[in-house]
């Protein structure tokens, strides 16, 4: 598990353009595979079960990490984390995560547990009862990769959800086709009538910024315009 290393990457407030929170991001250094992004490693991860053990390691180096930046002069910093369909999937979810966040010392207000949409429309009743229970423990919730699980716009209104974050395949086309730019700004429309935060993640270019600026609705967003993500060390001196 020592291979695996925590990187991160800036969100930034889209009306201070300052950077409020990050999200943490897993990376392989294999000694006989190399260097290695998530999609490199995490499916096979997946097929034999280690998942959720990298799971709960990135979970707990970032919460560890999130309390450090709190002592440290940010109070108000929050860190995102991933939790993946094999992790939601445990029966012992909650009670493993209450664990990581009583054993870092976090202050659970100050994360942010990413679960994707494809996972929270499979079985709306357990995905309620599993979002409650995390609510109830402290963090907040993101729905991430917005838009690709084909769900129904109804579902996040039963859902307890914090944010919502626009999956990338739509940002790339902003400018480009009106059909992305026309859901992008309605599902903005949509998260402030139900008092939901919006992210737009993947953003590369001014003129995307721009269009999303311009919707007036959307209060972070996270992309290469800003930073590609970081070690910890370049990280924290880049912006904190």
């Amino acid at each position: 598990i020592q291979e695996f290393l925590v990187y991160y990457q800036p969100v930034v407030d889209a009306v201070t353009k300052k950077c409020t929170s990050c999200e943490a991001l897993v990376r392989w250094d294999s000694k006989s595979l190399g260097f290695m992004g998530p999609s490199d490693f995490v499916p096979l991860a997946e097929y034999l079960g280690l998942i959720t053990s990298i799971g709960d390691y990135v979970l707990e180096e970032a919460c560890s990490q999130c309390r450090y930046w709190n002592e440290h002069g940010y109070p108000d910093f929050h860190v995102n984390v991933n939790l993946s369909v094999v992790q939601l999937l445990q029966k012992d979810v909650v009670k493993n995560i209450e664990k990581i966040l009583l054993k870092t010392g976090v202050n659970p207000k100050n994360i942010i547990l990413e679960i994707t949409e494809s996972f929270a429309i499979n079985d709306m009743n357990r995905v309620l009862e599993i979002i409650k229970g995390l609510k109830k423990l402290g963090p907040r919730i993101a729905l991430d990769d917005f838009g690709t699980g084909y769900s129904s716009l109804s579902h996040i209104r039963e859902l307890p959800i914090d944010i919502i974050k626009i999956d990338r395949c739509f940002v790339i086309d902003l400018g480009k086709d009106d059909y992305a730019e026309t859901f992008v700004r309605m599902v903005a429309e949509l998260a402030d009538t139900i008092g939901v935060r919006m992210c737009v993640e993947g953003v590369e270019y001014d003129e995307q910024l721009q269009i999303l600026k311009d919707m007036k609705k959307v209060q972070y967003i996270q992309g290469y315009y800003y930073d590609k993500p970081l070690t910890e060390e370049a990280f924290e001196k880049k912006y904190l």
